[in-house]
């Protein structure tokens, strides 16, 4: 039997405010095999990112993990000590966040940033640490590679930021990488250039990846498996082929529906569908089902039932009452 490099069974995290706690994440699973790319899709505010950095243990405060388990090599992360936990990031588990404009230390050069992860993780030299750095921004296809090290974040492109977080992910060719929304502000030409990067790295180094987009087009391409995420809990995962053929959820099929496609003709008259409504509000989410007030198939029970999860076939996993998952008694504080 394969045993998934991670797996995350019933995670849950909350925001301790002043007016109450809000559950942003609420019983969310989903695993990553080794070598595989699972792509974690859903409109903004669904939770995929807070979902990814969690993993990480870094979720951003007042926010805590509350429940579930999160298993990365046979060990429950949340069981893990910080300082161990620090010696994993970076070395095991590397992230390229959304903005890379944020994710760089402007007052530190390129060089001098990169080299003190491997100063930290692998005790190189500071001499030979910078070899490696070089070495790395020439895999991710940057030219004058020496020229760049001694370059500040605001000196480079947006293009060439993104290649330079992706570098630093892989300095220590780590088990696992989560990109969270790699291309987003970048022009089309330069997202292509980096979702080829990112395939061509994760093959070379045989990482696994949790790609977070909401993009049904960028996991088309480089999904293994998706898991479709709303308003913080999971509702399908399979397969990508049996994602895009057969979707059993309602609303992976209004993303799909909404999704431009080149074997489309949009005329004047033709609109492209929309789904109608709002992600709703954590705080005060709908009772039962999430997405029953935005569902065209919504029906009473879906107001008062929400619907577990159940495999409908091999592999595919889907909560919606009408696609046979058994329902639990919700209100709307649930």
């Amino acid at each position: 039997m394969t045993i998934d490099l991670l797996d995350v069974r019933g995670l849950a995290v909350d925001f301790f405010t002043r007016t109450g706690v809000t559950r942003a994440i609420d019983g969310v699973d989903f695993s990553v095999g080794r070598r595989e790319t699972l792509g974690l899709v859903g409109e903004s505010g669904s939770g995929k990112t807070l979902s990814s950095v969690a993993v990480l243990r870094l979720v951003p405060p007042p926010a805590r993990i509350t429940g579930g388990r999160i298993t990365f090599d046979g060990v429950d992360l949340l069981t893990r000590p910080p300082i161990a936990m620090a010696a994993l990031r970076g070395r095991r588990i590397a992230m390229v966040f959304q903005n890379p404009g944020y994710s760089l230390n402007p007052i530190l050069t390129i060089g001098a940033q990169l080299a003190e992860i491997l100063v930290w993780h692998e005790k190189l030299s500071r001499a030979a640490a910078m070899e490696r750095v070089a070495e790395m921004l020439r895999l991710v296809g940057i030219t004058d590679a020496a020229v760049r090290l001694r370059q500040f974040p605001h000196e480079l492109s947006g293009g060439m930021k993104q290649r330079i977080c992706i570098a630093r992910a892989l300095l220590c060719r780590p088990d696992l990488v989560l990109a969270d929304e790699p291309t987003t502000n970048l022009d089309v030409t330069i997202q292509a250039q980096i979702l080829e990067l990112l395939h061509e790295l994760k093959d070379r180094f045989a990482t696994s990846m949790i790609l977070v987009t909401h993009d049904m087009g960028v996991v088309a391409r480089m999904a293994d498996r998706i898991s479709v995420m709303y308003a913080g809990a999971i509702c399908e995962t399979a397969d990508a082929a049996t994602i895009f053929r057969a979707p059993l959820h309602p609303y992976t099929r209004a993303l799909l529906q909404s999704m431009p496609r080149a074997d489309r003709s949009y005329r004047a008259e033709r609109v492209l569908p929309v789904i109608p409504g709002r992600i709703p509000s954590l705080a005060d989410p709908p009772g039962g089902c999430r997405f029953h007030p935005r569902c065209p198939e919504a029906e009473p029970a879906c107001r008062h039932l929400r619907p577990a999860p159940v495999e409908a076939s091999p592999g595919h996993v889907v909560s919606c009452l009408k696609r046979g998952s058994p329902g639990v008694e919700a209100n709307a504080a649930a």
